[in-house]
């Protein structure tokens, strides 16, 4: 029996200050990926493609680590991010695991604005035969539920603070570009 577990987080992030160069700071790929995941649990992998592996998630009696492939990709003022792959370590006798996740974050008028979503489908692991379907899926959705706003959470205080540095780094930087575009 397979269990399907979603969900979805929303966000709109006012960025008080030069909220100008945001189009910019999201160009800085590997930077924006490393201030919005764990880069300690975060491998480049290639050009714009990461693995990152998940903390490990106590599911009930049985403890699973994700390790998910990342796509990322820049747009004019936006970042997105694609699972491509995931396996996951821990269950064992589980081979249809699949996760999807696309997210996205782009400048708005008053700062920054984005969407994530992630969905997970998985065989019912021998070990919860016993536990109602019903009863596994909504521990799915709330555990998925928590990743995102954990990372939602990162992006309001990690993700702005490392903009600000950027900020303070590269002031030079923006000033030459100015000039140049004059």
């Amino acid at each position: 029996m397979s269990l399907a577990f979603r969900a979805r987080q929303h966000l709109d992030l006012p960025v008080a200050n030069q909220t100008d160069r945001l189009r910019r700071y999201l160009q800085e790929e590997d930077r924006v990926i490393k201030a919005l995941l764990d880069p300690q649990q975060l491998e480049a992998t290639g050009p714009s493609r990461y693995r990152y592996t998940v903390t490990t998630l106590q599911v009930f009696q049985l403890q699973v680590a994700p390790v998910v492939s990342l796509k990322t990709e820049c747009g004019d003022g936006s970042i997105s991010i694609q699972a491509l792959d995931a396996t996951l370590q821990g269950l064992g006798l589980v081979d249809d695991f699949q996760l999807s996740l696309e997210a996205v974050l782009e400048v708005s008028d008053h700062g920054l604005q984005g969407e994530a979503r992630l969905g997970v489908t998985v065989s019912q692991p021998p070990l919860l035969k016993l536990i109602p379907k019903r009863v596994l899926e909504s521990t799915g959705e709330s555990i998925l539920n928590g990743i995102l706003v954990t990372i939602k959470g990162r992006v309001g205080r990690q993700l702005v603070r490392d903009f600000q540095d950027w900020c303070a780094q590269s002031p030079h930087q923006e000033a030459g570009l100015n000039e140049a575009r004059s």
